[in-house]
């Protein structure tokens, strides 16, 4: 398959809402061979119709969000539930973002923040402000409490996941698209925030984890 034609049908696919994986299995190619392609589809899409972030309508994170963290107290950031240890390193962070008129672009992210980065993302997905308002709290639902936090933070708490992580040598879900990365906006590393717990990698265990490889890595990090 030619290149123009490849990358035609990478858009046919975006369009339908695949993820990079999906593409990856339809094509019969590698995911690492297909995530720049979708790269190069969301690059060209944006330059085409000039379309850049919406305007932001708020972000939110779960209450425990800064448990095993450290960040300087000087940026403002406030936890309503500092000491809430039931998050486990796991925070869910939500971002809309108007679109068009009437609508709402959302996305979401699960950042393990301990260790190993983004672990699942949804969106942009495009709804209804009532249908917004219920979706959020169906999306923190499992949590004591949800809170406001300015942008920085949130983007502080995702992209800054995704660099920790990759020092051990970690990469985010297949679904933390280039999409869902751009609708965070722009962001420049180093992180604010000194992520792990008390500043160390710390694994909890998930049940779609390959647990013996992620302890066999930090453990060659000398994290035993």
């Amino acid at each position: 398959m030619e290149q123009a034609e490849l990358l035609d049908r990478v858009r046919e696919l975006r369009a339908e809402g695949k993820s990079p994986k999906q593409i990856a299995r339809t094509l019969g190619l590698a995911p690492a061979a297909v995530a720049p392609l979708v790269r190069a589809v969301a690059a060209a899409t944006a330059q085409e119709t000039g379309s850049t972030a919406g305007e932001l309508l708020g972000s939110w994170a779960n209450a425990g969000w800064s448990v095993g963290l450290s960040f300087d107290p000087a940026l403002g950031w406030t936890d309503d539930l500092p000491g809430h240890e039931e998050t486990g390193g796991m925070v869910s962070v939500l971002v809309a973002r108007r679109h068009g008129f009437d609508k709402v672009a959302v996305c979401g992210y699960l950042a393990d923040v301990w260790c190993l980065g983004v672990k699942g993302a949804m969106g942009p997905q495009i709804m209804d402000e009532r249908e917004f308002s219920r979706f959020r709290e169906y999306f923190f639902g499992e949590y004591a409490a949800w809170q406001t936090v300015p942008l920085d933070l949130a983007r502080q708490i995702v992209l800054g996941s995704v660099e920790y992580a990759k020092g051990f040598g970690f990469e985010p879900h297949d679904e933390f698209t280039p999409e869902a990365t751009a609708h965070l906006g722009e962001w420049e590393p180093p992180s604010a925030i000194t992520f792990g717990r008390d500043g160390r990698p710390f694994y909890v265990p998930g049940p779609q984890d390959e647990s013996r490889r992620i302890e066999r890595t930090l453990a060659q990090h000398g994290y035993a």
